[in-house]
């Protein structure tokens, strides 16, 4: 018979939740700059608008992964505690999945150039993202959700 193993404790929860949320980050950021890149913006294709988007994008890919690594006395104190801030994050990234989901759903999507010299639809790039997000997802979730008992000895 196996052994049952122990539960993670509360910060390898969080220490993986970050590095999820951070490659999660990392390929969202790629991709997004790839398409501003070919002039799909995020609103309607104003340059300004997409800059400043992808400026706030790698505010929060540093941002998050360092609150929800380990506990910041002064963000728990005036904001949220680590536990909370991982539960509205979780809620923000169902809710990007869902919208990246309804993407890959559509009978017609467009496309765009591919990084090896062809062609990839926004389809095939949503569902990359979508896997992408729910991966991250789950983990922000366990870390938000889980218990912090010890196992019983």
């Amino acid at each position: 018979m196996i052994p049952e193993r122990p539960p993670l404790p509360p910060d390898d929860r969080f220490r993986d939740a970050a590095r999820a949320y951070l490659v999660y980050g990392i390929v969202l950021f790629i991709g997004g700059a790839w398409l501003e890149l070919h002039g799909v913006g995020t609103r309607g294709g104003a340059l300004v608008s997409g800059i400043e988007y992808l400026i706030l994008g790698l505010v929060f890919l540093a941002g998050i992964p360092y609150l929800l690594r380990r506990r910041r006395a002064w963000f728990e104190r005036w904001v949220l505690s680590r536990r909370d801030f991982a539960r509205v994050l979780t809620v923000f990234m169902a809710y990007r999945a869902y919208r990246t989901l309804v993407v890959v759903l559509r009978p017609e999507t467009a496309s765009v150039a591919a990084p090896w010299d062809g062609e990839i639809t926004f389809r095939a790039g949503a569902a990359v993202f979508f896997l992408v997000t729910l991966v991250a997802l789950l983990f922000v979730a366990v870390a938000a959700w889980s218990s912090d008992q010890k196992a019983a000895e």
